[in-house]
């Protein structure tokens, strides 16, 4: 597969607790000459790299993340700041004690809520698949397909596990055609993001793509 096609699939991640300006700076400088999809920072730094990309580069951010058990409204409130401060795509985690509970009414709900408050924007939704039995993980794609996201994702990256092949696999056989599938956490080589991309994922969250491509030097067509 194409480099090319791989980096641009890419969400170029940096969610780190300590993440500074100066890492989110350069992660934007890399999303912009490699040619990712976007860069998926933290909510504090949204505007000022908006503003630095000046509309070179997507940029996308984290809502209730990383555990998903904000309310909605508060949800709701950090999607509308997002907005206004220049995020382009909404990654949302969703509430797993709602799940666990059988509260697919109330996530399906607040879905929804986020959906509207993120307005025209990309709006993914995160499952948490490590998390979920196989009968939740279904239900959760039907509540998905009916919630007006654009994405189903597997993972925040900061739980027990990370995208699996099984977890994509199982996703796009029963997302809606419309929904598409975001493989994060733990897609560590251009094999993995092979994989990922054959089985049906249209994006991957991951900081190593880059850094990998950068290693094999200026010699390599990107």
């Amino acid at each position: 597969m194409d480099i090319k096609e791989i980096l641009s699939k890419v969400d170029h991640t940096n969610l780190v607790p300590g993440a500074t300006w100066t890492d989110i700076k350069s992660l934007c400088d890399e999303g912009i000459e490699y040619g990712c999809a976007s860069v998926c920072i933290p909510p504090s730094f949204v505007r000022k790299a908006s503003e630095y990309v000046s509309g070179s580069l997507k940029i996308c951010t984290v809502i209730g993340f990383p555990n998903g058990y904000s309310a909605t409204a508060v949800k709701c409130f950090e999607t509308e700041q997002a907005v206004r401060d220049g995020a382009d795509e909404i990654d949302m985690v969703i509430n797993n004690g709602m799940v666990k509970s059988g509260r697919y009414k109330e996530i399906l709900e607040e879905i929804k809520a986020v959906r509207c408050s993120c307005g025209n924007r990309i709006l993914k939704v995160i499952a948490e698949a490590c998390l979920l039995t196989y009968e939740e993980k279904v239900k959760i794609c039907e509540i998905v397909s009916a919630s007006g996201a654009d994405f189903i994702k597997t993972s925040t990256g900061f739980s027990t596990g990370g995208a699996t092949r099984e977890d994509v696999r199982l996703f796009r056989e029963k997302i809606a055609p419309h929904v598409k599938i975001k493989a994060a956490g733990g897609i560590r080589s251009l094999a993995d993001a092979e994989d990922f991309i054959r089985l049906g994922a249209e994006r991957l969250g991951t900081s190593s793509i880059v850094k990998i491509v950068k290693g094999m030097g200026a010699s390599q067509s990107y």
